[in-house]
């Protein structure tokens, strides 16, 4: 029988996540996959980051994931999202070539020492005694595992509609996983149904490009890897559109031909990404609706139609694409379509990912009821790690929500659950002042060094970008201004010179549209060599947002000491005097960690965590009374 530490099962982004995180710890792990030769697939558009996205593939690059730098190396474009607003909401987003994508990915995964790929369909789980064993695949075989990763995507019991065509998949062409579905059913898992959907694909060259806007991408791009330089590919551009009136009343009148709107799909689908149909019917005020025709890849004449997403017939597809001008004579590579699929609700499992059922179970990606590549790949390396560390025997790795975007999503899908597909955004975390895509390694890289996904190399120069940020923060707090040391033209073209003598650098720095290169002859004269602009951008976003970071700061340090009052995993919530059924309730299904995440759980009162927090009290005393050791969680 074949054994490993570590089995993954599906090679989606979540997947390939987990899978190269745990190999690179040292365990033996093992990646089981319908097909090899379509990992990290893009089902949907073919790009990586965007708002709130791009954090989460900062902070992966930051710890050691692949995402990132798979992205720089496949990116056809990029472009920084939000770039006129405040440095917390502005993102990274690239363009990718999907077909190289998914063969930089492959590179990876088969130059990983550790790691073995498999072709092969994982039809169950092998449980003794509430702790997986291994796992099943379709020929009979049993696959032994001291721990087992689903990343199944959008497989599980997956159905493709097309009008009134239904199809069994998890993808276009790819079968659905049937028997691990009803696998889970039987554990006993809370399991639901979601909806998801992608538009046509049309044959560029039927397009006539001249009827959209063109979009290029940045002249100086913010890409994700640290280590990445400069891009490898030629860069070209996206198109916008729009929808019209025409199209509109032809989704109308075909409304009941919609698998959406014809009463067939049950699942719920994603609020924030809705098909054309829901943005007619649902926003029917609106005249017109954006359109982006973005190119597949270089070697492709595919082109993503990204807005039209439709569960329509065929031939209705062809008249609302025809509709649009620039695409009157388009043909339609591949149609839309929508897909339902399993999810397990993520309030099943523990923050490390693993599910509270079943030891030694892990759950990421789709199947815990989020949609994105991005989203997909930050559960898949959490759910590595801490699988690979269990195998190990050591302690396993939380990420708090104060301390990254990846730590904010994991705690909103355990901590509050899912009722349609979640989608990361920066309004979901309260520090995002703190979480901005610049610190996303001071944050998150000793992290992932103290795993050993970061190397020695990588880590040094980390050491040394952030010694020179620190140096050159000492500068400008400790140094004061004074015209007669150098002329700054550029400074004194925006101030009186002479009003801000006696002013440290940064106070001058915290007044508006004041930048470090305005006082470069100053610095200059001081001996300061001028610093890279990436540490240029890290300094002024410090010291203009100082106030602000440091009331985030001292957010956190609360919710902090909230999470070191650790709840124990056997406290009785139905003993405690004081709570209502209903809270009592959710308490018992959830079990949070600590304080802090109890307070988090929607419907729980400050009043009832202040409950609890007298009941620990009493524990406490309690067990110091009779001479035990402290309660761990």
């Amino acid at each position: 029988m074949d054994s490993y530490d570590v089995v993954v099962v599906g090679g989606g982004h979540a997947g390939c996540e987990a899978a190269v995180a745990a190999a690179r710890m040292g365990v033996r792990t093992a990646l089981y996959t319908f097909d090899p030769d379509s990992v990290a697939q893009m089902s949907c558009n073919p790009s990586i980051g965007g708002i709130a996205k791009g954090h989460l593939v900062r902070e992966l690059d930051a710890l050691g994931g692949i995402m990132g730098e798979a992205a720089d190396r496949t990116g056809i474009q990029f472009r920084l999202l939000n770039a006129s607003r405040g440095p917390a909401v502005q993102a990274p987003r690239c363009q990718s070539d999907k077909y190289k994508y998914i063969n930089e990915i492959r590179r990876i995964l088969f130059d990983q020492e550790n790691l073995s790929v498999h072709q092969s369909e994982v039809v169950g789980l092998i449980i003794e005694k509430d702790r997986i064993q291994g796992v099943e695949v379709k020929d009979g075989r049993r696959i032994q595992a001291s721990t087992v990763i689903l990343t199944t995507g959008t497989f599980l019991n997956g159905l493709i509609h097309i009008g009134g065509i239904r199809q069994k998949a998890g993808r276009i062409h790819e079968p659905a996983s049937e028997s691990l579905a009803q696998n889970l059913r039987r554990i006993g898992f809370e399991v639901g149904r979601l909806k998801t959907g992608t538009p046509p694909r049309l044959d560029g060259n039927t397009i006539d490009f001249t009827r959209f806007e063109e979009q290029r991408g940045d002249d100086c791009p913010a890409f994700f890897s640290l280590k990445t330089e400069r891009t490898i590919l030629p860069q070209i551009s996206c198109f916008l559109g729009y929808t019209n009136a025409k199209l509109h009343n032809l989704i109308r009148e075909n409304i009941k031909q919609s698998a959406l709107y014809g009463g067939v799909i049950k699942g719920i689908g994603p609020r924030y990404c809705p098909s054309v149909e829901d943005k007619v019917i649902k926003f029917s005020e609106k005249e017109r609706h954006q359109l982006f025709l973005e190119p597949e890849g270089l070697d492709t004449d595919s082109i993503y139609l990204n807005g039209l997403s439709s569960s329509m017939p065929v031939e209705v597809q062809k008249k609302m694409v025809a509709s649009i001008p620039g695409l009157e004579n388009a043909r339609i590579i591949r149609p839309g379509y929508a897909i339902e699929y399993d999810f397990v609700q993520p309030t099943e499992l523990r923050q490390t990912m693993e599910t509270k059922k079943i030891c030694g179970l892990f759950h990421a990606g789709q199947i815990n009821g989020t949609t994105g590549y991005e989203e997909a790949a930050a559960q898949g390396f959490v759910a590595g790690i801490n699988a690979a560390l269990q195998s190990m025997g050591l302690d396993p790795v939380t990420f708090p929500r104060e301390e990254s975007y990846i730590g904010t999503m994991v705690d909103d899908l355990v901590t509050r659950g899912i009722d349609e597909p979640y989608r990361m955004f920066t309004s979901r975390s309260e520090f995002r002042l703190l979480l901005r895509i610049d610190n996303a390694d001071r944050r998150l890289k000793p992290t992932g060094y103290r795993l050993g996904l970061v190397s020695e190399t990588d880590y040094v120069v980390f050491k040394q970008k952030y010694r020179e940020i620190d140096l050159l923060r000492y500068f400008l707090k400790e140094t004061r201004w004074n015209t007669r040391d150098a002329a700054c033209p550029a400074l004194a073209a925006k101030v009186d010179v002479q009003a801000i003598r006696g002013l440290t650098l940064e106070e001058i720095l915290r007044r508006p549209g004041i930048f470090l290169e305005d006082l470069d002859p100053f610095m200059s004269f001081h001996g300061r060599k001028p610093s890279s602009g990436e540490i240029r951008k890290i300094v002024e976003i410090e010291i203009r947002y100082q106030g602000y970071i440091q009331q985030q700061v001292k957010d956190a340090e609360k919710m902090q000491s909230l999470g070191k009052r650790r709840i124990p995993p056997d406290f009785d919530y139905n003993a405690v005097d004081g709570l209502n059924r209903e809270t009592k309730e959710k308490l018992s299904r959830i079990r949070p960690a600590d304080l802090a995440m109890a307070g988090r759980i929607p419907g729980i009162t400050p009043a009832a965590v202040s409950v609890i927090n007298i009941q620990l009290e009493m524990r406490k005393a309690k067990n110091s009374r009779n001479g035990r050791k402290p309660e761990k969680s």
